[in-house]
């Protein structure tokens, strides 16, 4: 497919969106301002997006993404009663992992990665009636990477935008090849977001 029919297709998706996908979206990306602004209201509007992608993962057969967001549910919950217990007493700071904090970081993500898409290929002998999961090492992918990320920004650390940069990126691609043109053009807007967002923790950091 040439990308000027990928792009009509996208036009196409969003101008007929329905409106769980729509609040998805704004959901997602209010999400993601707030995040970069460190506001408290982040982990709702996080919460809400969760709860509305349930469902689209699920009907993709991206199950490492369904179940990626049951934890996502999870650590929005927790970091949202992390960051209200450091605003009781101060705001939270912005910091940063040590190198061998970050080697150890992302040498347990890899590990990760790898036995969860062992997980994703054994699901339909696991579960009777699954369908065999779509392209279970990119999605195991995106979503330990994801783990990691969204774990690093409830501890408030700026090492969380390095990991939401490759989700986004990877992302993207893998939404466009499964014609999720809704969470592909969300995922690219992410991207830039994501660099927005690390250059707005430096500063933080830095002030700290």
């Amino acid at each position: 497919m040439q990308w000027n029919e990928i792009w009509s297709e996208a036009v196409n998706y969003l101008t007929h969106i329905n409106a769980w996908e729509l609040i998805g979206l704004i959901t997602g990306i209010l999400a993601v301002i707030f995040l970069i602004r460190q506001q408290m209201l982040t982990w709702p509007f996080g919460i809400a997006y969760v709860l509305v992608s349930f469902v689209v993962f699920w009907e993709a057969r991206l199950y490492g993404d369904f179940l990626l967001h049951v934890v996502f549910l999870v650590l929005n919950i927790y970091g949202w009663v992390h960051w209200v217990k450091g605003a009781g007493k101060e705001e939270l700071p912005v910091t940063q992992l040590n190198v061998t904090q970050a080697v150890r970081t992302l040498a347990l993500t890899g590990i990760l990665i790898f036995l969860f898409a062992k997980f994703l290929i054994y699901i339909p002998s696991i579960f009777e009636g699954v369908d065999p999961p779509s392209l279970p090492y990119w999605d195991s992918t995106t979503s330990m990477l994801s783990v990691t990320g969204i774990w690093l920004q409830a501890r408030k650390k700026i090492d969380n935008w390095y990991y939401w940069f490759v989700v986004d990126v990877l992302a993207t691609g893998i939404y466009f090849y499964k014609e999720l043109y809704f969470y592909a053009v969300l995922y690219l807007l992410y991207i830039g977001m994501a660099v927005a967002g690390y250059l707005a923790w430096k500063k933080s950091l830095k002030t700290n």
